[in-house]
């Protein structure tokens, strides 16, 4: 028996997500690392609804949480995983928790690829809705002409929709008078959409120029939902998403049939978790946000796994 990880994307970072990092010595290393990109008072700065999804600083914030959080438990847990995702952004970080590259590595590409993303839309507004209730072609139809773009799909009954404020503001009204509900998240560009070709293609040529390790499991992939081990893909892949709806009902399956005991969702909130247990109640899924001391999390996957 074995278990998944899957690590958190954008949106759900908060002032007091995985409060036990700061006095861990496991997580010091990556922390002070990310601290010299966007400041070592980033609790602070999270406290500010501007700060907090300023593009720039929450990517570099996801992924190095992300991975300070994994090196707090890593060399506790018994075996390492037997596959991992990453929703978004989060991919960077699951990359470098499975070895293709490293965390400092994992750092450097996130906050490039959020300067090259804010590029992209660089003087229009842009923005990121969830929708729950509908299914995609319903929203796409209830919203035609403005523009939206299907960026995440989670499962038949909710995605997430990209486009411009002016059109995100239209398509509001239109979708909850079809009983759908609707939720602008905290990102200030349309990820995951055409918007984003230009910062795509530049950051394949940054992809281009760093070595890839062969991972130490399969990583499900945004892109297609599918398993990769091949370096040259995941290369491929991971500058593709940018500009490609991140299919994660794909990614959950895919780790579905790896017949997993459990999955640790690593980052802020328990969105995923909640995600995955409402597709696959059989498979618990909880988040090391959850607990109170990552030793909780390390028992809890013990337990799943005896």
């Amino acid at each position: 028996m074995n278990y998944a990880l899957v690590f958190s994307g954008q949106a759900s970072q908060y002032p007091k997500m995985l409060p036990w990092l700061d006095t861990d010595p496991r997580a010091a290393a990556t922390l002070h690392a990310m601290g010299e990109r966007i400041g070592l008072d980033w609790r602070t700065a999270l406290q500010d609804k501007s700060r907090r999804s300023n593009n720039a600083f929450a990517q570099v914030l996801i992924t190095g949480t992300g991975l300070a959080a994994w090196a707090t438990i890593k060399d506790q847990l018994s075996q390492a995983p037997a596959v991992v995702a990453g929703y978004s952004v989060g991919e960077l970080a699951a990359f470098a928790c499975a070895g293709v590259f490293s965390a400092g590595q994992a750092l450097a590409l996130a906050q490039q690829r959020a300067e090259l993303m804010d590029q992209a839309v660089l003087g229009q507004q842009t923005g990121m809705m969830a929708v729950t209730g509908l299914p995609e072609p319903s929203v796409l139809t209830a919203c035609a002409g403005l523009g939206l773009e299907c960026a995440i799909r989670i499962h038949s009954g909710q995605s997430v929709f990209a486009g411009t404020d002016d059109a995100l503001s239209q398509a509001t009204p239109r979708l909850l008078a079809l009983g759908a509900v609707c939720k602008r998240l905290d990102v200030r560009v349309a990820s995951h959409s055409s918007w984003m070709a230009p910062a795509a293609r530049a950051f394949a040529q940054t992809l281009a120029t760093l070595p890839f390790a062969a991972p130490g499991c399969p990583i499900a992939t945004n892109a297609d939902g599918a398993l990769v081990r091949n370096p040259a893909v995941l290369r491929q892949v991971l500058s593709r998403q940018l500009a490609s709806t991140v299919q994660w009902a794909a990614c959950m399956e895919a780790v579905n049939e790896r017949q997993v005991a459990c999955v640790l969702e690593i980052g802020a909130g328990s969105a995923l978790a909640r995600i995955w247990n409402e597709r696959y109640p059989g498979i618990p899924a909880r988040s090391v946000d959850e607990f109170q001391q990552p030793q909780g999390a390390v028992a809890w996957i013990a337990r799943q796994l005896r």
